[in-house]
């Protein structure tokens, strides 16, 4: 149980919230509750990790596209030289 979830349990204690039948919430309900929220917590550390993992794929995948496109317009560039070249050499002949 991590210190947030102890002092909250502690609090809910003080306040002996009724049930439903209106008798003092139990132990048990707040075993309940506590493992909700843990499992609530867990959930919630375990989406901040992919979420940081999905921004940095995302940033090395935004890089490598860049540089893919660099290299694409760098071979047009050359072939559309080469194509010039080959059209120069035919007009000579």
């Amino acid at each position: 149980m991590t210190p947030t979830v102890a002092l909250f349990i502690v609090a809910l204690n003080g306040l002996r919230l009724p049930d439903i039948k209106g008798h003092t919430m139990s132990e048990h309900y707040f075993n309940a509750l506590e493992q909700k929220i843990d499992r609530l917590l867990a959930r919630l550390q375990a989406l901040e990790a992919e979420n940081t993992h999905l921004r940095e794929q995302d940033a090395r995948l935004r890089e490598e596209r860049a540089q893919l496109l660099q290299l694409h317009d760098q071979t047009r560039d050359r072939v559309e030289s080469m194509i010039s070249r080959l059209k120069a050499l035919e007009q000579q002949s």
